[in-house]
């Protein structure tokens, strides 16, 4: 099976600083793969050059077997590669379903499509009953859920998570764990940048790890979770702290 995502010796530096180097790796459709590794190994940047918001230096992003190299983020989000923030900033003063309408009309649909689109997004996204309040209102769960809605009305084949679990107590990352399984189970493919280790297991396929803005490992959850130059630079305190 072709990938439907594959990155090529990817590479983004900023002046003098190496953030990416030499990245490469493929997603098949329907997989999960999880992307993990300590803060400023280069995970976001490589989200953001493979949605269009940095030209990478070198390397390349092939999306359903075309190159898309500095295609923006809009290009990309209409051929359905759509990647969410780890800061929210939805229209405040808005309802929660024009929202995400808002995000429907983007891909040409009319008011009515797009407000009875919005609405059933809501109700797989378990937002309805916030329909009618402003999204200023919401609580951090609701505003992660809000831009996964969004994200969902722009009706993606991919999806690039960015810390959808950050900000979200232990009790309130289940019910997202299960959420993003059955955006899965409807066919999307998901690329999730996450540090809760939880989430990493439950969801993923594979497992990528960034280090200093390189590879360090690529494979099945328990691999990498067993590599030692993982549990060296990233997971040292989670295994110790397991194991004790």
């Amino acid at each position: 099976m072709n990938p439907i995502v594959s990155v090529e010796h990817l590479s983004k530096s900023f002046g003098g600083l190496r953030a990416v180097h030499d990245v490469t790796f493929s997603v098949e459709q329907g997989i999960v793969l999880g992307i993990i590794g300590p803060n400023g190994a280069g995970k976001t940047t490589l989200f953001n050059c493979m949605a269009g918001l940095f030209p990478p230096t070198s390397g390349t992003v092939h999306y359903e077997g075309v190159d898309v190299t500095g295609w923006s983020d809009a290009q990309l989000a209409r051929a359905g590669m759509v990647r969410t923030f780890q800061l929210m900033r939805p229209f405040g003063s808005m309802t929660v379903l024009d929202n995400v309408a808002v995000a429907a009309a983007a891909r040409g649909a009319n008011e009515r499509e797009s407000l009875q689109q919005a609405w059933e997004i809501l109700q797989q996204v378990g937002l309805d009953h916030y329909a009618t309040r402003t999204s200023k209102d919401l609580p951090t769960a609701g505003l992660k859920r809000l831009e996964l809605a969004r994200a969902m009305a722009l009706q993606p084949k991919v999806l690039l998570l960015d810390e959808v679990l950050a900000g979200l107590v232990p009790t309130e990352r289940q019910p997202v764990i299960e959420l993003l399984l059955s955006i899965r189970d409807n066919g999307v493919t998901l690329l999730f940048v996450e540090h809760v280790m939880q989430a990493v297991m439950a969801l993923s396929d594979k497992v990528l790890v960034l280090n200093h803005g390189e590879m360090l490992a690529y494979g099945t959850p328990n691999e990498v979770v067993n590599n030692p130059e993982v549990v060296e630079a990233y997971l040292g305190d989670e295994v110790r702290n397991a194991d004790s």
